[in-house]
């Protein structure tokens, strides 16, 4: 395994910290005292729907622990979870739901 190299480390931080700076910026400096489109609003609404399913899905169907190699507990305890939101519409339901269904699997399944 190779390391990365402490100046291009520190770009890296710099230029990811002046875009989120950037990025939030535009929406506070420039459009916070003005209201936003009611098409911008309508598509905003979704964001938080989209970011978990995008930060949960790599780690189910390319799991590091299985060496990317999908496994029967990790999809069985997405299946569970997502089952049990959708029925419930209860996102802590869904999430213990979930965890339990995983730890579950891995302690009977090995």
């Amino acid at each position: 395994m190779s390391q990365i190299d402490p100046t291009t480390m520190w770009i890296v931080i710099i230029g990811l910290a002046i875009g989120s700076f950037a990025l939030r910026f535009v929406f506070i400096g420039f459009v916070g005292d003005r209201p936003m489109p009611p098409w911008l609003l309508r598509h905003l609404r979704y964001t938080a729907v989209a970011i978990v399913p995008a930060l949960i899905a790599p780690l189910v169907v390319w799991p590091t622990a299985t060496d990317g190699q999908p496994d029967l507990p990790r999809m069985a305890a997405a299946a569970v979870a997502l089952a049990v939101g959708v029925i419930t519409k209860n996102v802590i339901a869904a999430i213990f739901t979930g965890a339990a269904t995983l730890y579950g699997l891995l302690y009977l399944l090995g």
